[in-house]
């Protein structure tokens, strides 16, 4: 063994000196942990590059409230939730929901930081295609550049709505060529517009992963696009599509599947709703390949009877409880009359656990109790939800705790990710797109079009899925509150009251899901909407809500962080109106 140690070495030496008589290329030395151009070139780098754009959809390695499920943007801004715990806790987020944001907060840079370095891994797929090797088929190579285009068009989408004008970064731009000097004076849509119509007119219907964006995902978004610049002709006609041939990256034509609950769930991940979501997986070494933007929206201090046990954010409002309240007919309460006297639902707001309470006994929408744990109520299978014991601080978030998104007892050791402080990490795949959306942003597509018959059809549909009574959350045997839904019947025949229906839909189907805030805005009645509620809410939550208002012309979009404005300097970055 030594002998050939040593003549090993003694080769080794020769072979050395022998080169440094010719060159000096040894001299450099490929870091280690690092990737060559070439390697990245092949197959195997391209794709793993394009995942990497894909894994910052849930936020990794940045605030809970920077992803693109925006349940703090979508939904706490637009009035369904509120933080919840308690006021001292996480409280950079109290200023959002009371439209209070400043500039210098970290969570608006957080939310910056996080959709440009999604923009950036899009923008090295990009670049890097062009260098692709033999192993990538011109096939590959057009359907890799497609999906990369997609993710970058929708982190700019999220940008767009969140701050509004932000400078356009591409592929072709680098440090080295100005990157820090590109202003946000341009209108990006168009921008967003053509990487969503790129990716349409390439991508395949069907991927080899169902996670992967296809042609029907990409025709999707340029739809929604198009919805928020108010081109409603030009969405309907691609909506029209999507719905008569659009399906799953899986190939299955979508669908409504006919139990709303179970949409969410997280045995149900690959169903035909699905236009496009988040891909999480457990325990997989690492809390990093888990979803952990929700990881803070359980109930609170449940023990061994219910999830997680941490931390009580994300309490749906008293507001939003009180909209699922129906007429004698099953019709929602278009005229607001549910926020009034005995329409409003009854809570144990300010009743112990120990107390005796009855739950509500009027008419109710079926989806309440698939997106709201109340007193009284099965939360899934753990319990029936004991009201303040798992509440952190009623008087601050109220009664409430979020449903959507809660894995079942049966799930727990399956889905719940153990890796980190908390099983709120969790392998839930969170869904940023479905077709009960479709289907309704359609319906505001035929509203403003005039196609008002056709709105009334598609809503329809929705409420038929929500009328299905094993879809219903049961107590025992019996459905656990008076669940009375029906479709609208008479004919649609006012364009604004129709618009009122279509509205007032998508808060019932979509609550919780980060919508609200951002539908509120592009149908401009952020102001009237917002300040109501906050009027409303923060009478029976004064610490946490008390005083707070919207401005119009103001708090629709999120002032530009001044980290940012800092580094690239005003002359660049101009700040929003307003901030």
């Amino acid at each position: 063994m030594k002998d050939i140690v040593t003549k090993g070495t003694l080769l080794a030496l020769a072979l050395t000196f022998s080169t440094l008589a010719c060159k000096d290329s040894f001299l450099v030395v490929q870091p280690t942990g690092t990737l060559t151009s070439a390697q990245l070139s092949t197959k195997n780098g391209l794709e793993g590059l394009l995942i990497s754009a894909y894994t910052e959809l849930n936020g990794r390695g940045f605030s809970q409230t920077a992803s693109s499920t925006n349940w703090m943007y979508g939904s706490i801004m637009g009035g369904e939730a509120n933080k919840g715990s308690n006021a001292g806790d996480f409280n950079a987020i109290t200023p959002f929901q009371r439209y209070e944001m400043l500039a210098a907060s970290g969570e608006l840079n957080a939310r910056w930081n996080l959709m440009y370095e999604g923009i950036s891994r899009a923008n090295s797929v990009l670049r890097q295609l062009k260098t692709a090797d033999a192993t990538v088929s011109a096939a590959d190579q057009a359907r890799i550049g497609a999906e990369a285009k997609f993710l970058r068009a929708h982190y700019y989408f999220e940008l767009k709505r969140t701050f509004n004008m932000v400078p356009y970064v591409d592929e072709s731009v680098d440090y080295a060529a100005g990157i820090t000097e590109i202003a946000n004076s341009t209108d990006i849509w168009p921008k967003i517009e053509a990487d969503f119509k790129a990716a349409y007119d390439v991508l395949p219907e069907v991927q080899t992963a169902a996670g992967r964006a296809n042609k029907w995902a990409a025709a999707t978004y340029l739809a929604k696009t198009y919805l928020y610049q108010k081109k409603y002709a030009e969405a309907k006609t691609l909506f029209d599509l999507v719905i008569a041939s659009g399906k799953t990256s899986s190939g299955n034509k979508y669908s409504l599947y006919p139990q709303y609950g179970l949409v969410f769930s997280a045995d149900n991940e690959k169903n035909d709703e699905i236009v496009f979501a988040t891909q999480n997986v457990a325990n997989a070494g690492s809390s990093d390949a888990a979803s952990g933007d929700l990881n803070l929206n359980w109930p609170y201090n449940t023990g061994p009877a219910g999830p997680v046990g941490c931390c009580g954010f994300f309490q749906p409002s008293f507001e939003l409880g009180n909209s699922f309240r129906t007429d004698a007919t099953g019709l929602p309460l278009l005229d607001g009359s549910y926020n009034t006297g005995a329409n409003q639902l009854k809570t144990d707001q300010g009743l112990a656990s120990s107390a005796a309470f009855t739950p509500d006994a009027g008419n109710l929408d079926p989806r309440l109790d698939h997106s709201i744990g109340r007193r009284g109520i099965p939360y899934l299978d753990w319990q029936d939800f004991p009201g303040q014991d798992w509440i952190r601080d009623q008087a601050f978030g109220g009664p409430y705790a979020p449903k959507k998104y809660i894995y079942t007892k049966a799930q727990e050791a399956r889905i719940a990710d153990v890796s980190n402080w908390t099983k709120g990490w969790t392998g839930i795949n969170v869904i940023l797109i479905r077709y009960a959306d479709v289907l309704l942003m359609a319906a505001e597509c035929e509203v403003e079009v005039g196609s008002l018959e056709r709105a009334r059809a598609l809503v329809n549909q929705i409420r038929t899925r929500a009328a299905n009574p094993a879809g219903y959350v049961m107590k025992g045997t019996a459905p656990a509150a008076k669940y009375v839904i029906s479709n609208y019947t008479a004919p649609w025949t006012d364009k604004a009251a129709a618009r009122t229906a279509v509205q007032f839909e998508r808060k019932l189907e979509l609550s919780g899901e980060g919508h609200r805030f951002f539908d509120l805005v592009r149908w401009g009645i952020a102001g009237p909407v917002l300040n109501a509620y906050l009027t409303y809410e923060g009478a029976k939550l004064t610490n946490g809500l008390g005083g707070a208002k919207f401005t119009p012309n103001k708090n629709e979009y999120m002032p530009l962080p001044q980290t940012q404005i800092d580094l690239q300097g005003t002359a660049i970055l101009k700040q929003n109106p307003g901030y």
